[in-house]
């Protein structure tokens, strides 16, 4: 079975190397060696096992070595940095297998712009040669791009000419957003299948820089260690180690220590429940650093990140998602302002960037999302954020027991959307003074409070609570799973239009679409066609 933990000692595909402040990602691709036997990784192309080593890569940087301050990314192979996704496999793979592969490897690449703009961590991308499709999209999402002038390697987006597709994680948006590549040279680049070279490719921004073979080795590293200086993390250690999470698995569970995940086939919903912190929890930097990965935020959303993979990529029928809470809420509350006491630490400041980034991950999950706020939820602060990520919520207002939901600062800022506002700005951008109001409010809310300060969807009472909850989830599932996709898309966008957001919400949408139609995937499309000896044969027709 798929799992998306990985550690460097069982990497396959990549070399991670230190040396001071400078690590070096090096791409060293197993033909052999991919998530089926169905097709050869040639040319350092890749597959979904292949990012998935890549994500923990950068996410061990950031927690297990604070002592680098910039990563090199570059290939072990001769004449050859990557090749872009691999051409068979996505050929092979069922269509949500394309969906969720091309967003795995965009949420990748975001991991890596987002530990340059917070964790202080630069990234150089080392073309040492040909750099195609998806290639180029992972070079995109570096600092800085430089390629070897051996006169024959070069930059492509190739998709479209090659193989009637999109480049799906990223590239047409960041050649023109990131590195504001001119309209009319990104039109042209977009459609020549060799791409650009030498000069050009540093004349129209497609790369920072271009050097001779001979000088190639040494430029790298000398721009690599001027980026390291730039820095503010630590000089030396340690970081903690990120040790597996071992969750129970089961035919219809997945359970870990803060996490639960139950499905339900038949009814194809699944229910998803955190556990809050505990009673002696740290007060102190050191005693968090001791703690390492058991520190309940890092333990906790680690676990809920594996948790929405395996739901996203091998639960493909459960379209609806119960998400509850249970724990302490003041214990709640004082772990986040422990956060905040202290994220101007690193390694705080890594927590919470990657409980931002899961969160966020639950956002661009294509799942219908509950939350069910009942007595003994644990609904404050960080995790309020799960119900504010939901599509709707329910409150159950039963006079005879308490249930309440509560906020902290960490609503007001730390775990900002892909749109760059919080879920409460997303909110509420019809009133936006209702943000500060309900920040304001003193102690938790009681369910016709949380109603009446639009924090809750409804808060039906004990006589309405099962009946309404059980026709919601129901009227849910029977309706159309696609259209579903494209409706909660387009309303968790809400707001300003950022890179990020055009990714996800226009980049996966249409090549959602893309992937479907039979220019790409019929019988004779392109990306069925291709490495065959046939061309492949259109319908012209603009829809």
């Amino acid at each position: 079975m798929l799992s998306f933990e990985t550690s460097p000692e069982r990497y396959r595909h990549w070399k991670l190397a230190f040396d001071g402040p400078v690590a070096t990602l090096s791409m060293d691709v197993q033909e052999d060696a991919g998530l089926s036997p169905d097709y050869k990784l040639k040319l350092n192309s890749y597959d979904l096992g292949v990012d998935i080593e890549l994500a923990d890569a950068i996410q061990r940087i950031r927690f297990e070595h604070p002592e680098v301050h910039a990563v090199v990314v570059t290939s072990l192979k001769e004449r050859i940095f990557c090749a872009g996704a691999n051409i068979f496999m996505l050929r092979g793979s069922s269509h949500a297998w394309k969906v969720n592969f091309c967003k795995f490897t965009n949420e990748t690449r975001l991991a890596i712009e987002d530990a340059s703009a917070h964790s202080g961590i630069k990234f150089l991308a080392a073309l040492n040669g040909i750099c195609a499709g998806g290639g180029y999209e992972l070079a995109l999402a570096c600092d800085e791009i430089v390629l070897v002038d051996d006169g024959n390697s070069a930059v492509s987006l190739p998709e479209t000419p090659l193989l009637g597709v999109l480049p799906g994680t990223g590239g047409l948006t960041r050649v023109v957003d990131k590195r504001k590549v001119r309209r009319d040279l990104a039109d042209v680049f977009g459609t020549v299948a060799e791409g650009v070279k030498g000069k050009r490719a540093v004349e129209w921004r497609l790369v920072d820089a271009v050097y001779p073979t001979s000088q190639f080795r040494d430029r790298v590293a000398a721009r690599a260690t001027e980026l390291a200086a730039l820095s503010d993390r630590p000089r030396t250690g340690p970081g903690i180690a990120l040790t597996p999470l071992a969750p129970a698995v089961a035919d219809t569970s997945v359970t870990y220590s803060a996490v639960s995940l139950v499905i339900d086939r038949e009814k194809r919903v699944a229910t998803l429940t955190v556990t809050g912190p505990g009673a002696g929890q740290p007060e102190s930097v050191e005693a968090i650093q001791a703690l390492g990965d058991r520190f309940w935020p890092l333990r906790a959303f680690r676990e809920l990140d594996d948790a929405l993979l395996r739901l996203r990529v091998l639960e493909p029928l459960v379209g609806t998602v119960i998400v509850k809470t249970r724990g302490d809420q003041g214990a709640m509350i004082a772990m986040d302002d422990l956060l905040l006491a202290h994220q101007d630490h690193w390694l705080v400041r890594e927590i919470v960037h990657f409980v931002k980034r899961t969160l966020k991950r639950m956002d661009l999950t294509s799942r219908s999302f509950f939350a069910l706020i009942e007595p003994g939820s644990c609904f404050a602060g960080t995790l309020f954020e799960l119900a504010l990520a939901a599509d709707r919520s329910y409150m159950l207002d039963d006079p005879d027991e308490d249930n309440t939901i509560a906020l902290s600062r960490m609503n007001g800022g730390p775990l900002k959307m892909s749109n760059g506002l919080t879920r409460l700005e997303t909110r509420f951008l019809a009133q936006p003074e209702q943000v500060g109001k309900v920040l304001a409010h003193d102690g938790p809310f009681g369910p016709r409070e949380a109603l009446d300060a639009g924090l809750v969807s409804f808060a039906p009472d004990d006589i309405d609570w099962d009946d309404e909850v059980r026709l919601a989830v129901e009227s849910r599932v029977a309706l159309s799973p696609d259209a579903l996709t494209g409706m909660e898309a387009n309303l968790r966008f809400a707001g300003p239009e950022t890179m990020e957001t055009k990714i996800f919400g226009r980049l996966t949408a249409w090549q959602n679409w893309i992937f479907i139609r039979p220019n790409a995937v019929g019988a004779k499309g392109a990306l069925t066609s291709y490495g065959s000896q046939s061309r492949p044969e259109f319908d012209f027709n603009r829809t």
